[in-house]
């Protein structure tokens, strides 16, 4: 379990949220709705296109689905209807499109690429690499958070091998780490970036990202040199592995008089409509 395992995929501008389920990426069917229909209600041409394909031939799309909790707007996890690569080739077949056409080459592609990963981990960092300095940040920026990927993998790595199995837990467990680190949940830090969808992650400065990699590497520590087990244990470990990024981030601020959390975030900044008149 790793907090890359959920990720947005981009096709022509539009957000297509995908999670990691049995070592396949599984896609949400409303985002490809929205991204090949332009429908102002994915939602509702979703069940509409359901009973209308079971009433035409007989097949329950609904089958080839999967419900997995993907990230909504409000930055909390729901359950989602989502399909594998042969599942969506599937439906995008009842969706009269002019776009499925190049939807189907890009998630073709993007299963490749993913049997790929599997086969060479290499590959997927490679390409995290390359995706973020196509946007457009630092190199320097980009090693730190490359290495905060890892930093989380080993530390949910440790959870899952003590006894934390449910997604609820792992977030719980983040938001203590969270909370005793910046003094704000995951979700409560997304509002004051006034993110959305966005990885958090993706939109720390450095000083964020690094009191993030202390935060979790000292619960790591704190949770292998005391051997805990079970999800209370773990969750006062996160606790204490927060403070201590919590307590050197205070001491860094008093000495230089500045906060480090910001509110500074990698969006694409707005027109100013004044100077455009």
């Amino acid at each position: 379990m790793t907090d890359t395992s959920t990720k947005l995929a981009i096709f022509q501008k539009k957000e297509i949220r995908k999670t990691i389920y049995k070592n396949e990426w599984w896609f949400s069917v409303v985002d490809v709705i929205a991204a090949l229909t332009d429908s102002s209600n994915p939602n509702d041409y979703w069940y509409r296109m359901k009973v209308r394909v079971k009433s035409d031939d007989g097949i329950e799309l609904s089958t080839i689905c999967r419900q997995l909790k993907l990230e909504s707007a409000d930055g909390k996890k729901y359950n989602t209807d989502c399909a594998n690569t042969e599942g969506l080739f599937r439906i995008i077949q009842s969706i009269p499109s002019p776009k499925a056409e190049p939807f189907k080459r890009w998630l073709a592609k993007v299963g490749y690429e993913r049997v790929q990963e599997i086969e060479d981990p290499e590959l997927a960092t490679k390409r995290t690499r390359a995706l973020y300095k196509a946007k457009g940040y630092s190199d320097d920026w980009i090693e730190k958070r490359m290495r905060g990927i890892a930093i989380r993998e080993e530390l949910t790595d440790e959870w899952q091998k003590r006894g934390v199995k449910e997604q609820k837990d792992y977030s719980i467990l983040t938001a203590e780490i969270s909370k005793a680190t910046f003094g704000m949940t995951p979700s409560e830090y997304k509002e004051f970036k006034k993110l959305k969808r966005e990885n958090l992650r993706d939109h720390m400065t450095d000083l964020e990202l690094i009191f993030s990699m202390l935060g979790e590497r000292a619960t790591t520590e704190i949770t292998q040199t005391e051997n805990s087990q079970g999800f209370h244990k773990l969750k006062k470990d996160a606790k204490e592995g927060g403070k201590i990024a919590g307590d050197a981030k205070k001491a860094l601020e008093q000495r230089t008089k500045k906060k480090v959390s910001s509110p500074e975030n990698y969006l694409p900044k707005k027109p100013d409509n004044k100077k455009l008149k």
